[in-house]
């Protein structure tokens, strides 16, 4: 290959359409635009959601609905998960480490899904009902 032979895929470039050059070309006239309105002048156009001046419709629907943005810094590990990682102690560092936790997760809680057999000491992890009473009936404990 040499530099004078480069030469852009084929169908990547195609000749821009030459509008308003006379009758013969099949985009003359009009070129393309139709007859009168808004839209057949120069400059005339309109925002995206512009119904001409009637409510438009993101305005007439209700507003619903909410999404927390500090949701993103909760996160949640399972029994399951905790057995697999074979720790005897767990803290969010090790957590992410281990790539069970976003890196942004601030807050993290062990949920009860799953069997956990090993005794795992959480430090500075929160733990449901159900998941608590699992990781000490398995000998372990949360701090």
């Amino acid at each position: 290959m040499e530099l004078n032979g480069i030469k852009p895929a084929d169908g990547a470039k195609h000749a821009k359409r030459r509008v308003g050059r006379g009758i013969g070309s099949g985009l003359g006239k009009t070129a393309g635009r139709g007859h009168k309105g808004q839209k057949s002048r120069a400059g005339g156009f309109h925002k995206v959601g512009f119904e001409g001046g009637q409510m438009p419709l993101q305005r007439r629907l209700p507003k619903r609905g909410f999404k927390s943005q500090s949701l993103k810094y909760n996160a949640e590990v399972t029994l399951t998960a905790l057995e697999q990682l074979g720790l005897a102690e767990v803290d969010l560092l090790a957590l992410k480490q281990a790539g069970l936790v976003g890196q942004i997760a601030k807050v993290v809680k062990v949920i009860k899904t799953g069997e956990l057999t090993k005794a795992v000491k959480l430090t500075g992890i929160g733990a449901t009902a159900g998941a608590k009473a699992a990781i000490e009936a398995a000998g372990g404990s949360i701090a």
